[in-house]
């Protein structure tokens, strides 16, 4: 049997070749901090339910098993058909695809990109601007007690680069597409991703995650956003791993002063997700909003952590996360907000609901509040519960059936989510594929 030791050893060793294998990089500062985040995750090992932070969710699956970190690019049979599908129809935008955490120029395409804006691969980033990237490239997400952003710190190698300069309006939305695609045995890919919007800058980004691969793999991100002075950023990320995936998404948002924020988490695939956002308002009059939506099925486990962190007075936050759970599958919300020290008329609402459309479907939810100031506005709340059967004898006495009627209400639910995101095209695709899982779901149920 394979022990949570015996796998911290195996990436050990796994690191050590892939060091081996940078011709020459191991000099640099970027490597100094990959070497120290590969001996963090060696001291903390992977997360156990004996941790408040994991306390619900049981990572076995991932920590007894050796998954192959992928270091090269191998796209060659897959063709521009394949990643179709996950385009969103309709949205024109500046797109970048990646196959297990590589760039492939192939499938992206960059020609809209307006002057003004950088984007494109990470790994060419580092290389074309080092001082940039080396100013923020991992200062933001804590590698110190999360073993799985130490662990993507360490193998770190390419992903998304976004920069846009002071004052500039990008209209067009960014779409990042990482697939994982087919690889020899259990692989893991580490996309790092980098968004840097300058002062009064504004930008959307579409981060999608989709799996193609048969067999057992885990994705595991890194994404971290800063926004400076009046920056608006909106930042949508979809998540459709394979039934064999495992994601693991780390978002981690830096704010200055008067900085707006908006994030849309939608998860629909894999066997177990574990999204952990945290946003830091950092300067006065900054604003934060956080929406998810999760949709489960079977035996799936998605797991939503968040944290918003208010440091300076007058910063607004406002979170919802709604879930939709069906069959045996099971959903986690961990919701904090910190109120710090002098971090005066701070106005931060919270709520978490969940729809459980089966018996065997469950829910744990924690909203939790931390405040040190003493002029402060705010609220969390949570509810767990079933479809009202009041309001489904009202539909059904207006002619429609009772499948009919759960579908309309299930539908009124998740919605409510979907309908807050800016991007037509995303909003457009989010319907589909939210009446197909629901005809999905009753299917199953009559098996």
């Amino acid at each position: 049997m394979v022990t949570y030791k015996d796998t911290v050893d195996w990436y050990l060793s796994a690191f050590e070749g892939f060091e081996n294998g940078l011709n020459g990089q191991t000099g640099s500062e970027l490597h100094r901090v990959r070497r120290r985040a590969i001996e963090r995750f060696v001291e903390i090992g992977f997360p156990t339910t004996r941790e408040e932070e994991w306390r619900f969710t049981n990572v076995a699956p991932i920590a007894e098993q050796q998954f192959t970190p992928v270091l090269t690019l191998s796209d060659d049979s897959i063709g521009h058909s394949v990643i179709e599908p996950f385009t969103l129809a309709g949205l024109k935008c500046v797109r970048l695809v990646f196959i297990n955490g590589h760039f492939s120029k192939r499938l992206s395409s960059l020609s809209a990109a307006p002057k003004g804006l950088k984007v494109g691969s990470l790994a060419g980033a580092i290389r074309t601007d080092p001082d940039l990237i080396g100013r923020h490239l991992a200062h933001y997400a804590d590698y110190t007690d999360n073993a799985f952003a130490a662990l993507n710190t360490a193998f770190m190698l390419d992903g998304a680069f976004v920069y846009v300069r002071g004052g500039k309006d990008v209209e067009l939305p960014i779409h990042l597409i990482f697939i994982s695609s087919d690889h020899d045995n259990r692989f893991v890919s580490h996309p790092r991703n980098l968004v840097i919007a300058e002062e009064s800058a504004r930008v959307s980004i579409v981060e999608s995650y989709v799996g193609l691969a048969a067999n057992e793999y885990l994705t595991n991100a890194v994404t971290e956003i800063v926004l400076g002075e009046k920056a608006v950023v909106e930042h949508d990320q979809l998540q459709i791993e394979g039934p064999s995936g495992y994601h693991i998404g780390t978002l981690h948002v830096v704010q200055q002063r008067k900085s707006i924020f908006t994030s849309n988490s939608i998860s629909l695939g894999g066997a177990l997700v574990r999204n952990n956002v945290k946003t830091v308002l950092a300067a006065e009059d900054s604003e934060c909003t956080l929406n998810g939506l999760s949709l489960a099925t079977s035996e799936q486990l998605i797991d939503n952590h968040t944290t918003i962190d208010h440091t300076k007075p007058g910063c607004r936050s406002h979170e919802l996360y709604k879930a939709v759970l069906d069959g045996k599958s099971r959903g986690v919300f961990n919701g904090r907000i910190y109120v710090r020290k002098g971090a005066q008329k701070t106005d931060a609402k919270q709520t978490n609901k969940t729809l459980l459309l089966s018996p065997d479907a469950t829910m744990d939810s924690k909203p939790q509040l931390e405040i040190f100031a003493d002029d402060v506005k705010c609220t969390h709340g949570a509810a767990i519960g079933q479809l009202d059967e009041e309001q489904v004898f009202y539909l059904r006495s207006r002619g429609l059936g009772e499948d009919e009627a759960r579908d309309i209400l299930t539908y009124a639910f998740a919605s409510d989510i979907i309908n807050r995101i800016h991007v037509e095209a995303l909003r457009k695709e989010l319907d589909r594929v939210l009446l197909k899982r629901l005809q999905e779901g009753r299917l199953k149920a009559r098996e």
